[in-house]
């Protein structure tokens, strides 16, 4: 996959958080007394279903390499999405997802203890009043199991996004989603048996629905991190806080109030800040590029020497 700008990189993961809204959204429709681990196997076995046409010209080879790491993704993705049904039942939508995106924050140290990222005054600074704003939003008391369970699905998506750069660059989107949910099923099958509770196909439509807007975020996600650096577009993901407010409005009634607009405040205008700062470094950095490579290719002098002794 060739290289993308960082605008680029932040954009695609802004579309993605939009989008992945709409999948919490038709979680938090679920009743209370949904078998939890049968919906998570229903959404990986439609995730697979809606990902094996794109994968059909696939060869095995390609399928199976790099295996062991779209394991370690398939099961943290697991983990992920069980806390995340747990949380989106309990909590007010944009509640629940400020917590989620305290996940760029955890994979700015992340980055540099796993892949030795240089962490920049400017990247730092915007992970950390993205993360004062989250703060803000939740005006956190104390912390339930609710909250926990939000905090988990923020370490599982830093983990997976990070993960990424593990996963072999010849595969394509496609057939890393599909990887990743098929690895994951025969835990999720596993989990859904011992639930014990009697098999119902009614929330396999939520199921799907949920499962195609997560796949677009997951989508995008894979093609941002694959090409940029982690800790110079992991800001990007505040955005869909933005989203969160405004399903969260129109769908269940939930009314901002004066702390979720300054905490949104605090999150998204140093994303801004961070993008031109990082296309401002582009630029200087391709001027003094273009500026080496012209001294290079100009003719030296040549010094004149005086052989006479006059």
């Amino acid at each position: 996959m060739p290289q993308m700008t960082v605008g680029l990189a932040m954009t695609l993961l802004i579309i993605g958080n939009v989008i992945a809204i709409f999948s919490d959204a038709l979680i938090k429709t679920l009743s209370e007394d949904v078998a939890v681990y049968q919906f998570v196997f229903f959404r990986q076995f439609t995730a697979v279903l809606l990902l094996i046409p794109f994968c059909l010209k696939s060869s095995k080879k390609s399928l199976v390499d790099g295996l062991k790491w779209h394991a370690v993704r398939g099961h943290i993705w697991l983990l992920g999405a069980i806390f995340m049904v747990y949380s989106l039942n309990a909590m007010p939508l944009a509640t629940a997802n400020a917590i989620f995106y305290a996940a760029p924050l955890i994979m700015l140290p992340m980055a540099m203890m796993w892949f030795q990222e240089k962490l920049t005054v400017h990247s730092i600074g915007a992970g950390v009043f993205g993360f004062i704003g989250v703060l803000i939003v939740i005006r956190p008391t104390e912390i339930d199991w609710a909250a926990t369970a939000a905090i988990v699905v923020a370490f599982t998506l830093a983990a997976n996004n990070l993960l990424i750069r593990k996963l072999p660059k010849h595969q394509t989107v496609f057939q890393t989603l599909l990887l990743t949910n098929l690895v994951g099923m025969p835990a999720s099958l596993g989990l859904a048996v011992f639930e014990g509770k009697p098999w119902d196909l009614a929330p396999m439509l939520t199921a799907a629905g949920s499962t195609l807007f997560i796949l677009i975020y997951a989508g995008f996600c894979v093609m941002a991190y694959r090409s940029g650096e982690a800790s110079k577009i992991a800001s990007a993901e505040y955005s869909g806080l933005l989203g969160a407010v405004a399903v969260g409005l129109i769908w269940f009634d939930e009314i901002p109030d004066m702390g979720m607009a300054i905490g949104t405040a605090f999150i998204v205008l140093p994303l801004l800040w961070l993008a031109k700062v990082e296309a401002k470094n582009k630029r200087l950095t391709t001027q003094k590029n273009a500026e080496q490579e012209i001294d290079i290719t100009l003719p030296k002098p040549i010094l004149a020497t005086n052989t006479t002794g006059s």
